[in-house]
């Protein structure tokens, strides 16, 4: 007797799914792009005795007065006017210091949400303010600009509003 093998074949057991592989040419990814930084303030703090009085076409005008020694704020007392719409001020009374570095910040005595900010870059010393609608009148708050002050001579910078 003949015995015929015929349809004889190795069956393969099922193969476990290949893990992806990274691409040989695939690069690893970028970090993150990194915005620059805030200068740093001065080694000593900042100091300033700054003076700044002007008056733009559009009618704003500000007159300002900030001294500072070592980054503890001496002297504060600034008023801007925005046409005759309204106007904003803001004086050391009404406040207390509560940061020195990097940047200077000082908030309410009396609480609030109000923050006055001051920082330095090598073209200018920034005095600011946040959510300081209180200390303005005639809904003019977010049309009041910063102060800035030249570092050197502690006169109105150079600005581009």
């Amino acid at each position: 007797m003949v015995a015929v093998l015929t349809g004889c074949s190795l069956l393969r057991s099922p193969m476990p799914p290949d893990a992806p592989r990274p691409s040989p040419q695939a690069a690893p990814p970028a970090a993150p792009a990194t915005k620059p930084g805030p200068v740093p303030a001065p080694r000593g703090g900042i100091t300033l005795d700054g003076q700044c009085s002007q008056k733009e076409d559009d009618g704003f005008r500000e007159q300002a007065t900030l001294q500072v020694r070592g980054g503890e704020v001496q002297a504060l007392d600034w008023k801007l006017w925005v046409g005759n719409k309204g106007s904003c001020s803001f004086s050391l009374a009404q406040f207390r210091q509560t940061k020195t570095r990097p940047s200077i910040e000082l908030q309410p005595v009396d609480g609030g949400a109000c923050k006055l900010m001051i920082w330095s870059d090598p073209r200018r010393i920034t005095l600011a303010h946040a959510n300081c609608q209180r200390y303005c009148t005639g809904n003019v708050y977010d049309r009041a600009w910063p102060v800035m002050f030249d570092p050197k001579s502690g006169a109105c910078a150079k600005n581009d509003r």
